[in-house]
């Protein structure tokens, strides 16, 4: 039972930190990937296809105007690949590092609020809004089955 639970725990774990990579790593190149999804989003309802668009124009201009900008993408997408790098210590030790799946977890919960205080503020439309909360709620999910899994471990030791 301890080998299958940990098998369990550290497959949902990789799961985990490649999302995590890849979230990060599409911020390098937020330009290029809107200008493609602008070209290919027909399938989107209006609302949705005329808020990617606008977000897209801004980008350009931004990018156009004002390069150094997009630094900030860069560091967004760094604090992405060194969070997953995080979770490397309940990879290899659960029960020890079982902090970091609860930091891990009150962080998804605290995406929510930040999406509708910033988004808010930064006038983003609550369907945007909503999708930028499913990364918590989606997020929160593994981590919650490893943090059960890691607390049966914890008994079985």
């Amino acid at each position: 039972m301890h080998q299958k639970l940990l098998r369990k725990i550290r497959i949902t774990l990789i799961f985990f930190i490649i999302a995590l990579a890849i979230s990060g790593i599409t911020a390098f190149a937020v330009e290029t990937e809107l200008k493609w999804l602008t070209s290919h989003m027909s399938w989107l309802p209006q609302q949705i296809q005329d808020f990617i668009q606008h977000i897209s124009n801004s980008i350009t201009q931004v990018n156009t105007t004002f390069p150094q900008m997009a630094y900030g993408f860069d560091w967004l997408a760094f604090a992405h690949l060194i969070i997953a790098l995080l979770f490397i210590g309940p990879l290899r030790d659960p029960i020890k590092n079982i902090w970091v799946i609860e930091w891990g977890m009150m962080a998804c919960v605290a995406i929510i609020p930040l999406a509708f205080i910033c988004g808010e503020i930064r006038g983003i439309p609550i369907y945007w809004r909503l999708i930028d909360c499913s990364f918590g709620v989606f997020g929160i999910i593994p981590l919650w089955m490893v943090h059960r899994w890691t607390k049966k471990l914890t008994i079985e030791n």
